[in-house]
């Protein structure tokens, strides 16, 4: 599987990066995180007013960026924003398996937009670019969504996924067997490397992770 960024994404916003990680994992309905994310959202719901998230580091990188694109950031939010309002409002995250839950806490912890992906749903090489108008993208749980101007990935059945929304078709079910992550930075190469360390680790201790490959785009 090859991926490439398409030069009109650098070209635009040149701290563009992705840092991407590959690994075998098992699946369980059980709550192994939960005490995690509890505890993140403790600290959100205590910490951080809702007002405050568009301007918390990263997250202001991803709104800037949507609007260098010609997205208003405000109507289509960055996935790691909308996780951040959620709490903030004092509401819990919804509990999905474990794999989908390390991807949430990731996400939280490092302030970027996370796609955790079911690898073997992938077909052929992945091009990351700018939405048109004419692409037709279903959200997961959110219906068709407007995908014109913000980053999606597309494989050779079309587009799966994006900064905003992953969709049905790539998400993590109780037979994944391999994952495919994104984490996507808007803010620079800096802190790619260890946040995809601290992923490995994650994923080794409660998603029997093993044969993983890491690299940044």
């Amino acid at each position: 599987m090859n991926i490439t960024i398409d030069e009109n994404i650098k070209n635009i916003t040149n701290d563009f990066y992705i840092g991407v990680l590959e690994c075998n994992v098992l699946v369980y309905n059980e709550l192994t995180v939960g005490e995690i994310i509890n505890e993140l959202e403790d600290d959100i719901m205590n910490n951080i007013k809702i007002n405050d998230v568009i301007n918390l580091e990263n997250i202001i990188d991803g709104r800037n960026a949507y609007k260098k694109y010609g997205k208003d950031p405000s109507r289509y939010r960055l996935a790691v924003e909308s996780l951040y309002r959620r709490i903030s409002k004092g509401n819990k995250l919804y509990r999905i398996n474990n794999i989908v839950d390390i991807g949430n806490i990731i996400s939280i912890k490092t302030k970027k937009s996370v796609a955790v992906l079911d690898y073997f749903k992938i077909q052929g090489n992945i091009k990351i670019r700018l939405g048109l108008k004419s692409d037709e993208f279903y959200g997961i749980g959110r219906g068709r969504i407007n995908i014109d101007s913000v980053p999606l990935y597309e494989d050779s059945i079309g587009p799966f996924g994006s900064t905003t929304s992953d969709t049905e078709r790539t998400m993590i079910t109780n037979e994944t067997s391999k994952i495919l992550l994104f984490i996507i930075s808007f803010s620079g190469i800096q802190n790619l490397e260890k946040e995809l360390d601290e992923a490995i680790n994650l994923y080794r201790k409660y998603g029997n992770g093993s044969k993983f490959s890491k690299y940044i785009l």
